[in-house]
C-alpha cells in the first residue's frame, strides 16, 4: 500500500488546500479525473514525468479512503 500520509498533502496556499502530491501542484482530483477519462498510469507517467507510479497509487488510496469514510448525502446530480 502506498504511503498516503507521506505523499498526499494539503496546503491552503496551494490550489486552495486541495489534496496534492507532495512537492507538486498536481491534485488528487486531477489524477483521478484523468484516470476516469481513460488515462492509464503509463499515460500519466509519460505526460507528467515528475509524477511516480507510487504517487498515482497514493492518489488512488487517498480517494478510496475518502469514499470509504464519507457518510454525507450524495450530490443531487449524481443520484438518479
Amino acid at each position: 500500500m502506498s504511503d498516503v500520509q507521506g505523499r498526499i498533502v494539503r496546503n491552503p496556499a496551494i490550489l486552495g488546500g486541495k489534496p496534492t502530491i507532495r512537492g507538486t501542484r498536481m491534485s488528487v482530483e486531477f489524477i483521478i479525473g484523468v484516470m476516469a477519462d481513460g488515462w492509464s498510469v503509463a499515460d500519466i507517467l509519460a505526460n507528467y514525468p515528475h509524477i511516480t507510479r507510487d504517487d498515482v497509487a497514493a492518489c488512488l488510496c487517498y480517494a478510496r479512503q475518502v469514499v470509504c469514510t464519507y457518510r454525507g448525502p450524495l450530490r443531487r446530480e449524481l443520484h438518479p
